[in-house]
């Protein structure tokens, strides 16, 4: 998987709208496939246009676990997002999850200022779910 900083640079060096919008495609296309056992109702992000799934692992320990998210879409763009978000997130203690603003992220790349209304709202459900299995963890 690309990391952030990866993908903060290659933004940095593509100047063009187009040219950012087939980069998020091509993470999209990255992304190891969900097997479709995963793809369930349980799984899948409420307030998203598009079909997406995200599935929690967790690990390290209990106090402030590690959470690592695998994450799937059934659209090219909103796959993308899911690859940058996991970027953004996977890998890291709960407690830094829970502080972390994709947001701000997306926003200093570039990116949030294209994104439709409904990718925008559904990115921040994606974001929420994440955070909100992040404070899960660190009550457990």
């Amino acid at each position: 998987m690309t990391t952030l900083d990866q993908i903060i640079d290659d933004f940095a060096f593509l100047e063009e709208w187009e040219d950012r919008y087939r980069y998020v495609i091509e993470l999209g296309k990255a992304l190891p496939e969900m097997p479709e056992v995963k793809r369930t109702q349980e799984n899948k992000v409420q307030g998203c246009a598009s079909q997406v799934w995200l599935v929690t692992h967790t690990g390290g320990n209990l106090e402030d676990p590690v959470l690592t998210f695998e994450g799937e879409s059934d659209a090219h763009i909103v796959r993308g997002l899911v690859a940058i978000v996991l970027a953004i997130y996977s890998g890291k203690p709960a407690s830094e999850i829970a502080k972390i603003d994709a947001i701000d992220t997306f926003s200093k790349i570039g990116l949030i200022e294209h994104l439709s209304t409904q990718r925008a709202n559904g990115l921040r459900s994606m974001i929420r779910r994440i955070k909100n299995e992040a404070k899960l963890r660190l009550a457990a």
